[in-house]
C-alpha cells in the first residue's frame, strides 16, 4: 500500500508536456504546492490527458464515488489492482462509468519495515535512482461534488519486494495512453505488477522517523540515515 507520498519537483509540468501524445499542458488554479508529508485526504495532482491535452488538477487523496453521500468512512486512498475492476467503490471509475483513469505523480513515497536490526520500524523514502517523477496509475471521480483520486496498487516485486508485500502500479511511459484512453478490457492487461523497466530504477532509504507526523513536512525528511544514526 501507499499511505504517504512527496511530490515538490519544480519541473513537473516540464516533464509532463514529454509524455506520450501530449501537446500541450494545462493547470487551473489551485494546485497544491511542494509537499514532503501528503497523507490520506490532502490535496493532490491528478492528471488526465485528452486528445493532446494534459490537465493538472488539485485533487483529493481519498475517492469519493459518484454514489457517496457524505464524508463518513475510511478514506479510499489505495485500491487493489485484483479487485477495482469489480470492487463497487471503484469499479464505475474504472471502467469510464462514472469518473475515470489518471495519473498521480510523485517524487517518491514512504513504507514502513522493520530491517531486524534492533531498532524496530523505520519509514524508508522509495524513488526512482534519476530523479525523474513516478506516474501511479490512478482512479477519479467526482462524489460529494468534489475531484478525488485514488492511487492503484498491486503485489509487490523486485527489488522492493522485501520492503512491503503491495506496490504502487507505476506506469511506464508507454502504458499511459492505454491507461488512460484504452477500454476497460485494455487497462486491465495493466493491473499487474509494474513491467521490470520501471521497478528497475526504484530504490528505497531509510529516513528518520519524523515522517510518522503528518505535521512534519519539510525538505529534510527524505535526507537518508547515516548507518547506525537513529531518530
Amino acid at each position: 500500500m501507499c499511505g504517504r507520498f512527496v511530490m515538490f519537483s519544480e519541473t513537473l509540468l516540464d516533464d509532463v508536456a514529454t509524455l506520450p501524445g501530449v501537446n500541450d499542458v494545462n493547470v487551473p488554479e489551485g494546485l497544491p504546492g511542494p509537499r514532503y508529508n501528503i497523507g490520506p485526504t490532502h490535496k493532490v495532482a491528478a492528471i488526465r490527458i485528452v486528445e493532446g491535452m494534459a490537465t493538472v488538477l488539485p485533487a483529493r487523496w481519498g475517492l469519493f464515488p459518484h454514489w457517496k453521500k457524505d464524508e463518513t468512512g475510511p478514506p479510499l486512498f489505495n485500491a487493489r489492482g485484483e479487485t477495482v475492476a469489480s470492487k463497487p467503490s471503484f469499479r464505475d471509475a474504472f471502467s469510464g462509468k462514472a469518473g475515470g483513469r489518471c495519473l498521480i505523480p510523485l517524487d517518491g513515497y514512504y513504507e514502513w519495515h522493520d530491517a531486524g536490526d534492533g531498532d524496530g520500524k523505520y519509514p524508508y523514502f522509495v524513488r526512482r535512482d534519476d530523479g525523474r517523477p513516478l506516474y501511479a496509475a490512478g482512479l477519479w471521480a467526482t462524489g460529494l461534488d468534489q475531484l478525488s483520486v485514488t492511487m492503484v496498487t498491486t503485489a509487490s516485486a523486485a527489488p522492493l519486494e522485501w520492503l512491503h508485500d503491495r506496490l504502487p502500479r507505476f506506469l511506464a511511459d508507454d502504458e499511459m495512453p492505454t491507461w488512460l484512453e484504452g477500454t476497460p478490457e485494455e487497462a486491465r492487461d495493466l493491473l499487474e505488477p509494474a513491467p521490470e523497466r520501471v521497478r528497475e530504477h526504484l530504490q528505497a532509504t531509510r529516513v528518520g522517523k519524523e515522517v510518522g507526523n503528518i505535521r512534519n513536512d519539510y525538505p529534510e525528511l527524505i535526507a537518508p540515515l547515516e548507518k547506525g544514526q537513529v531518530s
